[in-house]
């Protein structure tokens, strides 16, 4: 199963590149939606091969999950694999400069089940997936207007 979306952003490739990665601000977000969040290398900066633990209740249950940034290339991309009870996944963000002061954003996001209980989880995001699907293109415009209102206000 897979969503992805893009977005035209107008700011520059760098400034765009830094919002993606800011691991700390993300990591601060999933704490404040009540997820447990613990980075596996502290103190070092991020690369490849940084990951996170994340605790988190979906559909009424305690689900653990493992982040992994699988490829990290500044300032285009950006590769997280992820892997949790059976589901896998596979995070993607692509960034292309369109202009000196204009980026696309691509971003997709892949699951896989690898157990009986992983393969039922998804088929009932199956049934939801057009809901979904306009939750995440969403999420991902108001990200990406964020970093457009960011620059206006300087």
């Amino acid at each position: 199963m897979k969503f992805s979306t893009r977005e035209d952003i107008e700011a520059p490739i760098d400034q765009v590149y830094a919002r993606v990665t800011d691991f700390a601000g993300f990591e601060r977000q999933m704490m404040r939606r009540g997820a447990d969040v613990r980075r596996m290398d502290p103190g070092h900066p991020v690369k490849q091969g940084s990951s996170w633990d994340v605790a988190f209740t979906f559909r009424s249950r305690e689900r653990r999950l493992r982040a992994v940034v699988a490829r990290l290339v500044a300032p285009t991309e950006l590769v997280i694999d992820l892997a949790s009870n059976g589901l896998d996944g596979k995070t993607t963000v692509e960034l292309v400069a369109l202009s000196p002061n204009r980026t696309r954003l691509a971003v997709s996001i892949e699951l896989s089940a690898k157990s009986l209980s992983a393969r039922l989880l998804l088929q009932s995001l199956k049934l939801a997936k057009s809901n979904l699907t306009k939750r995440f293109k969403k999420r991902v415009g108001e990200f990406a207007f964020g970093i457009d209102g960011e620059k206006r206000s300087v």
